[in-house]
């Protein structure tokens, strides 16, 4: 069941730049070490509904529903635009700055759960990826399907703390050029407003 098979496939899928990295990465560079880990945890939590849509099949109802599907989509895209505004705007949640100081660990890692969470894909992601590893078993397939996803999650957290303590290392030489700093917030908010874009184009 937890094979290395699936630990390789995990930690690639963990490991891919999407918008839980990019979030960690920004968090990271713009306030320091600790609040990226509470980026990272955040955006761990944020895998916990879409794992518990996968094992009751909730997430299958949301695939064949078009509507509730392109709910959740739209607010997840209307998010990640509010992300790319605040990385732009001075004094913003996501904006690298000398002067900035760090927000709270919840606020934090709640607005990291929330990108997670209103990315309706991931459930649907845990439904295709979790069934193949499992043992065939009727009767233990709602264990293993938590196992693997709790396994999922453990690789997720650890891999972003990584990405996060990363960028905090780079954040003292980043904050030396004024340069730099604006060049990073056009790019996270660019990075950004193209994921909001790849999102609406998303299809259930």
């Amino acid at each position: 069941m937890i094979s290395l098979q699936f630990l390789l496939t995990a930690l690639v899928v963990v490991a891919a730049p999407g918008t839980g990295v990019i979030y960690t990465l920004a968090i990271g560079l713009g306030q320091g070490r600790w609040p990226s880990l509470a980026a990272a945890l955040g955006c761990t939590i944020g895998i916990v509904p879409h794992l518990a849509a996968a094992t009751l099949g909730l997430a299958a109802v949301l695939h064949t529903s078009a509507v509730l599907f392109n709910v959740v989509k739209f607010a997840g895209v209307a998010y990640l635009l509010y992300l790319a505004w605040q990385a732009l705007r001075d004094g913003g949640t996501l904006a690298v700055s000398a002067e900035r100081k760090a927000d709270s660990p919840w606020r934090i890692a709640r607005r990291g759960a929330l990108i997670n969470i209103l990315n309706p894909k991931l459930s649907i992601f845990f439904l295709a990826l979790l069934p193949p590893f499992l043992s065939g078993n009727p009767d233990s397939a709602t264990a293993e399907m938590i196992l693997l996803g709790g396994v999922f999650m453990v690789l997720t957290f650890a891999v972003f703390v990584l990405y996060g303590l990363f960028a905090a290392r780079a954040r003292d030489w980043l904050l030396s050029s004024e340069r730099v700093m604006r060049w990073l917030n056009r790019s996270f908010a660019a990075i950004f407003a193209a994921l909001a874009a790849r999102l609406a184009l998303e299809r259930a």
